[in-house]
């Protein structure tokens, strides 16, 4: 499909991408959302923790939201998708993925930027057992990752998944893992490893020996995370195995179900290959956005509803 011509209209404070990026997670608040938890079993026995929150009136539509790495279901990227989609007649199920609702889970494994399994499961269960006939994802950055692949793999998706949304997706993982290690996204960097480690320093003590401490004290950098433990605890051979099999991009010709994908071109976490152009032009299921301001899911706009948030909701009531 041709590219959709962006319109987002950037308040003046917010066209420096560190700054939207910065303000959206960690100053932004959203009120009024209320939110109900439910665990779900997967399908090799771990769980996941849901945060359901609702419309008014029943609904047999729900969307289901996707978080990025080390947020929850309680991130404002989050709750404030949730929150315009109920008052807008729509469910939402925001999912926790494995370790990320305040509690471990079950396995030495957790979660990564391919595990798509989880999605299937939670899409499975609001078609089961929650009863919607409509359902929409919508993911954000490792989330956006996510669902991405998962509508282009050699998997039956279900007719009631109707549309997707991905924004701030890294779709080629080793391009991404390279803009995060530079000077630029140093303190994004810096957060993330500490969250992930500090992570990993309690999984030990429930599976000594799965992993010692000389090789988490070896974890200097992301990529030595990716190194020493995702790639390892999933299944890889190594960081550059798992980026090159969990990479997006190569599932986004095989895309079936009417997709948005929304790419800040001053997001600093996204290298060249993370605008897949040619791409989003050879399938007509793909629509690719790529607005010049957004930073890292910093889409601002004024009255609190970001703009990735309305074109999201756009998306799945009006036409293209």
């Amino acid at each position: 499909m041709p590219i959709v011509e962006s319109t987002y209209k950037v308040p003046f404070l917010f066209r420096n991408g560190f700054i939207a990026t910065v303000y959206s997670g960690l100053f932004r608040k959203v009120n009024g959302l209320k939110q109900e938890r439910e665990r779900i079993e997967t399908r090799d026995k771990d769980f996941l923790d849901i945060d359901w929150s609702y419309a008014k009136k029943t609904s047999n539509e729900v969307v289901i939201l996707l978080h990025g790495l080390e947020g929850h279901a309680q991130r404002p990227y989050i709750t404030g998708t949730a929150k315009l989609f109920n008052e807008n007649g729509i469910d939402a199920a925001s999912v926790n993925f494995r370790g990320c609702s305040g509690e471990d889970n079950r396995f030495y494994n957790s979660y990564h930027s391919g595990a798509t399994n989880d999605l299937d499961d939670v899409v499975q269960y609001c078609i089961k057992k929650k009863g919607y006939s409509k359902i929409y994802i919508k993911g954000i950055s490792l989330g956006g990752n996510i669902t991405l692949k998962f509508l282009g793999e050699d998997r039956l998706i279900p007719k009631e998944v109707k549309r997707a949304i991905a924004i701030s997706v890294p779709v080629h993982l080793t391009g991404s893992a390279r803009e995060l290690h530079t000077l630029k996204n140093k303190a994004f960097a810096i957060r993330f490893r500490k969250h992930l480690v500090d992570k990993l320093k309690n999984k030990i003590k429930t599976f000594p020996n799965h992993i010692s401490q000389e090789e988490i004290r070896s974890i200097k950098t992301l990529r030595d995370f990716d190194e020493v433990y995702t790639s390892k605890a999933h299944g890889f051979k190594n960081a550059l195995d798992y980026y090159e099999k969990c990479s997006s991009l190569q599932f986004l010709k095989a895309i079936q179900t009417p997709t948005l994908l929304i790419n800040a071109l001053n997001d600093s976490f996204l290298s060249h290959e993370c605008f897949p152009v040619k791409e989003a032009k050879a399938n007509k299921h793909l629509y690719l956005e790529m607005p010049k301001y957004g930073g890292h899911v910093g889409f601002v706009q004024r009255g609190n509803i970001y703009y990735n948030e309305k074109r999201a909701l756009e998306f799945i009531t009006k036409s293209i």
